[in-house]
């Protein structure tokens, strides 16, 4: 099982009052730890403002984040956890994370979700579509971008979205594509698109038992299709406040998500926002869990 960071944003408040060159001079200094310690990735959220409630504290932007971030680290691998399917044109998000992925010389994952955070959608001027739309609307994009990833032209005509023939589209680097992978807990759609369309699912906070129960549902979603279940790996974003409790606990935790079959799991350990040492305690953690770590 390999092990990914989420970086310091602001989100979560980790940077409340701090001054942006500051809060950005931290951001790097995690990615570059996290590098250093022996984590095989790190994820940034693609939210706007606070959680849970909107304030005027800073939040950095996920794409323009892991663009510098990728010229400032040389192994880990980098990705959104989750990139919100209605904040950009299908196309364009294909187009930036194919120029991510050359920035990033071949380190790119796309993670996509239908998104979830009302006030943000509002805020930027997005609306808020109900549940079954917003599904749809990632079903669509996923289609695009799927095939805009993919070599030779694109073409395709959905119900919101409509690509001819695009060109100048910078693939990435990695083949056969990008990895792609769906985030959401959703059974009935979210988990069918995963099987349809991406090479991971990632669970959202759901507990070792959690993952053991859903299991057997997201393998029926493969098989309804004539998938092998075993092509599409399992990831989990552990909440944070779970991953806070370091030492054996925090350990074991890791243990079992290893031993129900998930391939990686991420988290933010919102202590590093301060202090060097939290990142150097969850690897050990990591390490002591049986997790890999380089």
């Amino acid at each position: 099982m390999k092990i990914g960071v989420i970086v310091p944003q602001g989100w979560t408040g980790e940077y409340d009052g701090w001054d942006a060159r500051a809060a950005w001079a931290r951001t790097v200094a995690v990615a570059r730890l996290a590098e250093r310690l022996g984590f095989e990735s790190i994820w940034a959220f693609d939210h706007f403002q606070t959680v849970p409630d909107p304030t005027d504290e800073l939040t950095f932007e996920s794409f323009t984040t892991l663009s510098a971030l990728a010229a400032l680290t040389t192994r880990v691998r980098l990705g959104h956890i989750v990139l919100c399917a209605g904040f950009r044109n299908p196309a364009l998000t294909a187009k930036m994370i194919g120029t991510l992925d050359v920035v990033s010389d071949g380190r790119a994952e796309l993670g996509i979700g239908a998104g979830w955070k009302e006030d943000e959608w509002r805020a930027y001027g997005y609306g808020f579509p109900g549940t079954r739309e917003r599904l749809a609307l990632l079903g669509e994009q996923l289609e695009v971008i799927e095939r805009m990833l993919a070599p030779g032209r694109a073409t395709f005509r959905g119900r919101s979205h409509s690509v001819e023939d695009a060109v100048n589209v910078p693939r990435g680097l990695q083949h056969p594509r990008i990895p792609i992978m769906v985030g959401g807990n959703g059974p009935n759609v979210t988990w069918r698109l995963a099987a349809r369309h991406a090479d991971e699912l990632n669970l959202d906070w759901l507990t070792p038992d959690e993952v053991r129960g859903a299991l057997p549902v997201i393998r029926s979603r493969c098989e309804e299709i004539g998938r092998d279940p075993a092509t599409l790996r399992i990831s989990v974003n552990i909440g944070r406040d779970v991953s806070a409790a370091g030492g054996p606990p925090r350990a074991e935790l890791l243990e079992a998500y290893r031993a129900v079959g998930v391939s990686r799991v991420m988290t933010l350990i919102r202590a590093s926002a301060d202090d060097d040492e939290a990142l150097a305690s969850f690897a050990n953690d990591a390490r002591a869990s049986g997790a890999e770590l380089a």
